[in-house]
């Protein structure tokens, strides 16, 4: 199978939220077929929906892989899962979330996997970072990331610091 670009958006807000997601930025390497082409800075975002929590750490990756899209959600699962994920409360505090934003130009949708992700043209928490990684980004459907931001309403998001590698 030929290397998709694909965006995978990191976020957590427990348990050392900045240290995680530069742990899961180092991770995603590792899954098979996949290397990190680029990685965002780091965001600071209000939560949404669920907002008795704390402030999140957001990011995008943008990686080339040879996993099909149900291949490389399943990896972010596992890379989740030995962070402590536990999916409780919809919205709720996390200590790593790690979603499949685009895939090439691909949009599908089956059970547990829409890509483009259903929500990233509405948050800029996604489409900051991601505009960082893959500036001509278009989200299928949708259009360009670079004219969706502007237009982007929601919590406020103000930039961290560059990923490290």
């Amino acid at each position: 199978m030929s290397a998709t670009r694909a965006v995978v958006a990191l976020g957590a807000n427990l348990d050392g939220p900045q240290a995680r997601v530069r742990e899961a930025f180092g991770e995603l390497g590792t899954l098979p077929g996949t290397r990190v082409l680029a990685r965002s800075s780091l965001w600071r975002t209000a939560p949404v929906g669920y907002a008795d929590q704390p402030a999140f750490i957001n990011a995008c990756a943008l990686v080339e892989t040879t996993l099909a899209p149900r291949e490389l959600l399943e990896g972010l699962l596992a890379i989740e899962r030995r962070h402590g994920r536990v999916r409780d409360v919809p919205n709720g505090p996390r200590t790593l979330d790690l979603d499949v934003v685009l895939y090439g130009d691909l949009a599908m949708h089956e059970h547990g996997l829409t890509i483009p992700h259903p929500r990233a043209h509405e948050r800029a928490f996604v489409l900051a970072p991601l505009a960082e990684v893959w500036p001509e980004a278009v989200i299928p459907g949708r259009g360009r990331v670079a004219d969706l931001l502007p237009g982007v309403r929601g919590p406020a998001i103000g930039r961290l610091a560059q990923a490290t590698a």
